[in-house]
């Protein structure tokens, strides 16, 4: 019998689903209440009002360091007819925060007086309790120190602890219960990791999630693809959770059972939003409890999980979320988007003169690491087919506005030292930051020109004089105001598998029927290198296999190798050692950096020239990765500003 494949229930619009979800959640009580330590509450939210059980102080006590009065005797002290008090009946000693002998009603302070044996001389009368704190003066017994639903700050327990109190009533910790699933999925530090394995890193993404927003989370070991199974856990775990997240299997693969066990348990209220990513989540209720089943890609679980747990724990907890930091940028290229699924582009962010640039970093919803590496989220509307490049876009924050603005921003060729460098700039100098964006040499030198950049990585060979970079750089960017200097001499060659099983010898091979090639995208200083021996061999290249399949860092192509996505490609040396690959050496490049004269003098910037001209941990890090000749690094190569000062 042919089994029929499950698809979405809905393809429920965003705003709709939050809106089911939110009627859901507000008919859900907070959590009650539990007594613990006042010195242990910080971070927590009261669960009652807190109100003074004594006032603070509790006593009339001296201000000062000096002498308690009666106020009216000093009536009449001047300069020219000083008054004498004697001491230890008219004028008591008292240090600051001492109470107030009964009866006295004023301090003078220590160094307004003169002692004359017995007595202390005045010239000037005080006032009633003048420097005194009298009772109540900070908290006064009954008055309310906070109200019910308070964050718990560090002042606040001072505040709880002064108006008498030891403990204070919060609200329970919402508890949520992961379940990751799949027979693929292992735990983490499983060995040996087998092929197919996916290490579980979705439950403790997550749980660091409900820790962060106020809640604690429990992960139940890994379910199996086994629908029954996956009953008897959601089930279990919903006697003692306000909330169960189910990991994966929210999708519409014949494996994918939670939707069924869900299903089939209680009701679904969503299944399936047209965002991108994120689209298989689903929402339902289990014993009047909320369930949510999470797609399994890292992206998508991480996205749909803010959307909607979110708000479902910082309701149990009696508050309202806080309303992330947005910002306004100019977006740096197009970006093309599916109609009809609201997207959110992960975006790297960077102040950049004025204006606040933001370069898309990457769009797979398996990608965890486009999400890591992001400054913010653009959400691009469901009915648009996209973004046009320098077009305005509203992005939300995922790292602080003042983290961005200390932020370098390299756009361009990508190189492995850019990450030794990044390392050691935030090392160094813990205000700074470098974000680098692989583009390709020519994206590079066009961000220059267009000022949506502060350095750019090149490594562009001009064909009628064999010269790398400064050619382009006097013909595109004339008239800017730059300096070039030098990071690294690298060689550039053809990547191929360990032990070369297929006996390559060079770019000849390429043609072969048996050979595949990853070539490197449009725009980059290494397809250029790449045309220009194919040039010279007499190759066109709709003659190579994979011409046209395209990655975006030497990494990325050496990793293609290295998996068997490709037999060769070109790239740098240091990527194929990375790997453990092979390398045919074809040519040796001469990698720089461009860098905007308005910003030279910056000092992040000169922070980044230091690491360049004098940091010896730098040359030896990137000389230790092979393949890299570090002899220049710092060099100024070309200028229109003058010499950098470092």
């Amino acid at each position: 019998m042919k089994q029929s494949r499950r698809i979405y229930q809905d393809n429920t619009p965003l705003q709709d689903a939050i809106e089911k979800w939110l009627e859901i959640i507000r008919s859900l009580l907070p959590k009650e209440g539990e007594f613990i330590p006042a010195h242990q509450s910080a971070g927590r939210i009261t669960a009652r009002a807190v109100q003074a059980m004594i006032s603070s102080p509790f006593f009339h006590s001296s201000a000062m360091d000096g002498y308690a009065v009666h106020f009216h005797e000093t009536f009449g002290a001047t300069e020219t007819h000083p008054l004498r008090l004697k001491l230890n009946e008219q004028a008591i000693p008292v240090n600051t925060g001492e109470p107030m002998p009964h009866g006295f009603n004023a301090v003078i302070m220590v160094e307004d007086v003169s002692i004359e044996g017995s007595f202390i001389e005045i010239t000037e009368s005080v006032t009633p309790y003048q420097h005194v704190r009298t009772v109540g003066e900070d908290i006064v017994q009954t008055e309310l120190i906070l109200p019910e639903n308070q964050r718990i700050r560090p002042v606040d327990i001072g505040a709880i602890l002064a108006g008498g109190h030891t403990g204070v009533f919060v609200r329970k910790k919402p508890l949520v219960t992961l379940i990751p699933t799949g027979n693929e999925v292992v735990d983490p530090g499983t060995t040996p990791l087998r092929r197919g394995n996916i290490i579980d890193f979705n439950s403790y993404m997550t749980g660091a999630l409900i820790n962060q927003w106020g809640g604690e989370f429990r992960r139940e070991s890994v379910v199996s693809d086994d629908k029954e199974l996956l009953k008897e856990r959601i089930s279990e775990s919903l006697n003692d959770s306000d909330l169960v997240v189910v990991i994966a299997g929210s999708s519409a693969g014949t494996k994918d059972f939670t939707p069924n066990a869900i299903g089939e348990l209680g009701r679904i209220i969503v299944h399936g939003i047209n965002i991108k990513p994120g689209k298989p989540v689903l929402l339902g209720m289990v014993k009047d409890k909320p369930v949510i089943g999470l797609p399994g890609y890292p992206v998508s679980a991480y996205i749909t999980f803010e959307l909607f747990a979110k708000p479902l724990v910082y309701h149990l907890l009696g508050i309202v979320p806080e309303m992330p930091e947005m910002l306004k940028a100019w977006l740096s290229r197009p970006v093309a988007s599916s109609i009809g699924q609201e997207e959110f582009l992960r975006v790297k962010v960077g102040k950049v003169g004025d204006k606040y640039i933001a370069t898309p970093s990457g769009r797979g919803a398996g990608a965890l690491m486009t999400l890591q590496r992001a400054d913010g989220i653009v959400r691009i509307p469901a009915m648009s087919e996209g973004l046009a490049q320098r077009s305005e876009v509203e992005v939300t924050l995922l790292r602080s506005r003042d983290e961005i603005e200390n932020t370098i921003v390299c756009i361009g060729s990508h190189d492995n030292t850019l990450d030794i460098l990044a390392n050691l700039l935030k090392k160094r100098f813990h205000s700074y930051s470098l974000s680098s964006a692989h583009v390709g040499s020519m994206g590079g030198i066009m961000a220059i020109k267009k000022m949506e950049a502060h350095i750019a990585g090149t490594h562009l060979l001009d064909e009628s004089t064999g010269e790398y970079n400064i050619p382009l750089i006097k013909r595109l960017l004339k008239d800017i105001p730059l300096l070039v200097v030098n990071l690294v001499h690298r060689q550039q060659g053809l990547i191929v598998r360990k032990g070369n099983p297929k006996g390559m010898r060079g770019i000849e091979d390429l043609t072969r029927e048996d050979v595949v090639f990853i070539n490197r995208q449009r725009g980059s200083g290494t397809r250029l290198l790449t045309d220009k021996c194919l040039k010279d061999s007499g190759i066109p290249p709709q003659e190579i296999e994979g011409y046209d399949r395209e990655e975006y860092t030497h990494m990325g192509v050496a990793s293609a190798v290295a998996t068997g996505v490709a037999d060769a490609g070109m790239g740098i040396l240091s990527a194929a050692l990375a790997l453990g690959q092979e390398f045919i050496p074809v040519a040796k490049e001469r990698y720089d950096l461009i860098i905007r004269g308005e910003y030279i003098e910056t000092p992040k910037i000169q922070s980044l020239l230091h690491i360049l001209t004098s940091d010896s941990e730098f040359r030896n890090l990137v000389t230790t990765l092979g393949g890299y000749d570090v002899s220049d690094m710092g060099k100024v190569i070309y200028t229109t500003v003058g010499p950098p000062r470092n």
